[in-house]
């Protein structure tokens, strides 16, 4: 969905809309989207600057970050994205930014890719570790067997070479 910031006629301070997963382009990505994403928010458009905000909502599916087994989570939060004409977008090569102006975006032509915003808000705000549960024993690291599952036994079997040779003593 794109939006065009110079079209008066088209132009809604308010907006609300879902975006199926498909639209978004995260084949590639550490997540699957369930249903739908949805979107809602304001914009607020100015001389220079155009503020969007608003609160993103999704039934996602990750892997744990232990044992890779997938989990159904409901990712809410709020967002806020800044677009800058290019004409107001200072050229500097050395210009010293601020950390405001870390999440300023440039707009060439007045268009705003709310599919694209949308899918770059989600990667930002995934959380880095998804558990499945809060004891998960993840994965051996010898058989790759999801230990909490089974128990392999891996650690028992393994012997600590240094003391191999007082094995045969017995």
């Amino acid at each position: 969905m794109i939006i065009d910031l110079t079209s008066e006629k088209n132009f809604v301070p308010h907006f609300e809309f879902s975006i199926g997963g498909d639209e978004l382009d995260l084949e590639n990505e550490p997540l699957k989207i369930k249903n739908g994403v949805d979107v809602e928010g304001d914009i607020k458009k100015g001389i220079a600057q155009t503020e969007i905000s608003g609160k993103i909502s999704a039934r996602v599916v990750l892997e744990c970050t232990r044992c890779l087994t997938e989990i159904e989570q409901d990712l809410e939060f709020p967002f806020d994205a800044d677009f800058v004409n290019s004409e107001h977008f200072l050229d500097a090569k050395e210009t010293e930014l601020s950390e405001g102006d870390l999440g300023v975006a440039v707009l060439d032509d007045e268009k705003v890719d709310f599919n694209e915003l949308v899918r770059e808000q989600i990667l930002l705000n995934l959380p880095e570790q998804v558990f499945c549960r809060e004891n998960c024993k993840g994965l051996c690291e010898k058989c790759g067997a999801n230990r909490n599952l089974i128990d392999c036994k891996c650690k028992e079997k393994e012997i600590d070479p240094r003391w191999a040779a007082l094995k045969d003593l017995k």
